[in-house]
């Protein structure tokens, strides 16, 4: 989800009584116990930037966000490291969305503004940030709100769109030939994570009456792919980004929720691992140096970094 949508989210909020419930929280906090279910400890990294969207890891001891302004008209890439020193890795990015590392690259998406799905303009890019020389160049143009972002084993892309007219995934090919649709029965989808030994996109679908994690084969991307419910209405759910830990499970971010859920793809379980998260955005494990690859470190609209420990085993 876009955080330049903000605005007409919460008084949409307002209507269902959801806003209320959207209060920032500071300090250490943890969830709401359930059965068979143990909360992760929250702890507040940073503070201050503006509404951040996504975030990735460098591999190189720096965390890379995605901030906008709340109209989504002014952007950049952030680079937080570990010891709270804060940089820029690219400036005067309109309204990022996504960030995959590969390698000693940073793919991110341009152009996931709430205008830009709305009205459809096809002003959305992927760019690339050379994690060496720091220069940015654009691989892709032509693209509607490039929401999420993920690269398949043959380099080809797949984003996602969650406002407008259409709402699914698009295939980016890596040659010349034009973006396709992906997975055609999904909708309003947004987060998305591959995970290379199921070969399963995992896609998360914000504004539909159901919250829905997807697990789409890449392999038989046109067949109907597995879904997974979470309770909750989706709307009030908004669910936004995802990542698989190592341990083959899904963990999303439902935004207006202001949780965590983690998903247990072979059994169907869910644990809500964290409360108290207003406007969470995009949730990654940690990667390089100074970052606890335990634990998950959480972004939100309200310019808030969150690291999620687990409880020791």
């Amino acid at each position: 989800m876009k955080g330049a949508g903000i605005a007409a989210w919460l008084a949409a909020a307002a209507g269902t009584g959801v806003a209320a419930g959207l209060v920032a929280v500071s300090g250490p906090g943890v969830a709401a116990a359930t059965p068979g279910c143990v909360p992760w400890t929250t702890e507040r990294v940073a503070e201050g930037y503006g509404t951040l969207e996504n975030l990735a890891f460098d591999g190189r001891g720096g965390m890379l966000l995605s901030e906008s302004s709340l109209t989504g008209a002014d952007g950049a890439i952030r680079r937080l490291e570990a010891n709270g020193s804060r940089t820029t890795a690219v400036p005067e990015v309109k309204a990022p969305g996504a960030i995959v590392v590969v390698g000693d690259t940073a793919y991110f998406t341009t152009g996931n503004g709430f205008v830009s799905g709305l009205l459809g303009r096809s002003d959305g890019t992927i760019d690339a940030l050379d994690l060496d020389t720091g220069a940015a160049t654009t691989v892709e143009t032509g693209l509607t709100m490039p929401n999420g972002l993920a690269q398949l084993p043959d380099g080809d892309f797949v984003v996602s769109r969650d406002i407008g007219q259409s709402t699914g995934l698009t295939r980016v090919p890596g040659s010349a030939e034009l973006p396709s649709g992906f997975a055609p029965t999904l909708s309003s989808t947004n987060g998305l994570a591959y995970d290379e030994t199921t070969r399963r996109l995992y896609v998360a679908t914000t504004f539909n009456p159901v919250t829905t994690i997807a697990a789409v084969d890449i392999d038989h991307p046109d067949a109907p792919p597995r879904r997974f419910d979470l309770p909750g209405v989706g709307p009030i759910n908004s669910a936004d980004d995802l990542t698989v830990g190592s341990d083959g499970s899904v963990y999303v971010a439902l935004n207006v929720a202001g949780t965590v859920v983690r998903l247990d793809p072979a059994t169907g379980a869910q644990c809500t691992i964290a409360a108290g998260l207003p406007l969470i955005s995009s949730v990654r494990f940690g990667s390089g140096p100074g970052w606890d690859p335990n634990a998950l470190y959480a972004t939100s609209f309200l310019g808030t970094v969150v690291k999620l420990t687990p409880p020791a085993s």
